[in-house]
């Protein structure tokens, strides 16, 4: 198999299983539920106005012309 664990491997194995429990990884998803969904839907949003104001431009005369 692989080379054995000397006691301070394992003692070093055992310090750090805490950094890979479940509730400290990948937090910031279970924080934020509705944030991919509300960024895609604001981004669908604004490219729609955008392309709103391309299509309805006002025109660019001006009411007094000299």
């Amino acid at each position: 198999m692989g080379k054995a664990l000397g006691p301070t491997d394992e003692f070093f194995r055992r310090r750090d299983e805490w950094r890979k429990h479940p509730m400290l990884t990948n937090q910031f998803r279970h924080a934020t539920p509705g944030l991919g969904i509300a960024v895609v839907a604001f981004g669908i949003y604004v490219a729609g106005e955008i392309a709103y104001n391309k299509v309805y431009a006002p025109s660019h005369t001006s009411p007094r012309s000299h």
